[in-house]
């Protein structure tokens, strides 16, 4: 598991201050994300279908549980509820492409497990340096993401344990973001230091989401001119922190 240092940083008296990062989209990502992994298995085991992405996406745009962020789901906070609902909308894309029950169960069930193999996913070229640098420059960092129950996992797979204190992930929480219980938990995990920033890739999600509980956001890797705070990477970053 990561190796969180809140409890240290508190005895030691150490200057709080924290960053909440999302995950997918800013410090990682997966080619496709969950369209692409889903065709990855349907073309190993029927590779002439010839399914496309395009014929995936519109039957994932909705269903998951962050798709209705307004609505707590304490209910999924069990990797056993969370799969069941999300292997459930798999199951339905699959027979929605004209597969069998029995096949769209099958392929639904290794698209879980498929996506949970740290190997499909990379970190961002800047990802570590910034994070490095900043946080010898004293900032703790604290991963807030709308994400699979393993997510924790995956930030040990890839490397970042060392580097962050805590994983909040809607998938446990029951919350997602932009809902403000979701930053309050990540305040919480962060030890509520006097200075607290949210970066994210997602302008409502991440920016609204925390500015309207008082956390200022900076959004990376998307350009919208609304946004006051924005970089196209994560070395943009530490010019808005004091």
């Amino acid at each position: 598991m990561c190796a969180y240092h809140l409890e240290t940083r508190h005895y030691l008296g150490v200057a709080e201050k924290a960053i909440l990062w999302d995950f997918d989209g800013t410090l990682a990502y997966r080619d496709g994300m969950w369209s692409g992994c889903l065709l990855e298995a349907l073309r190993e085991h029927i590779p002439d279908a010839g399914f496309t992405l395009d014929d995936i996406r519109p039957r994932l745009k909705d269903g998951f549980p962050w798709h209705e962020p307004d609505t707590p789901h304490p209910e999924l906070s069990t990797p056993e509820a969370w799969w069941q609902v999300v292997e459930g909308l798999l199951h339905r894309a699959c027979v929605g492409l004209g597969l069998s029950d029995a096949d769209a169960r099958r392929y639904a069930h290794e698209t879980h497990h498929r996506y949970l193999d740290v190997a499909g996913f990379q970190l961002y070229d800047d990802t570590l340096p910034v994070l490095e640098t900043l946080r010898a420059e004293g900032w703790s960092h604290v991963i807030l993401s709308n994400h699979v129950p393993e997510l924790r996992d995956l930030v040990e797979g890839l490397r970042l344990a060392h580097l962050v204190d805590d994983v909040v992930t809607s998938a446990v929480s029951g919350y997602e973001k932009p809902h403000p219980r979701a930053f309050e938990l990540g305040r919480d995990a962060a030890g509520r230091p006097d200075e607290i920033w949210m970066v994210g890739d997602n302008v409502v999600a991440d920016v609204h989401g925390a500015e309207a509980v008082g956390i200022p956001a900076i959004l990376v890797r998307s350009h919208d001119e609304r946004i006051t705070r924005r970089s196209e990477e994560l070395h943009g970053v530490p010019a808005y922190l004091p």
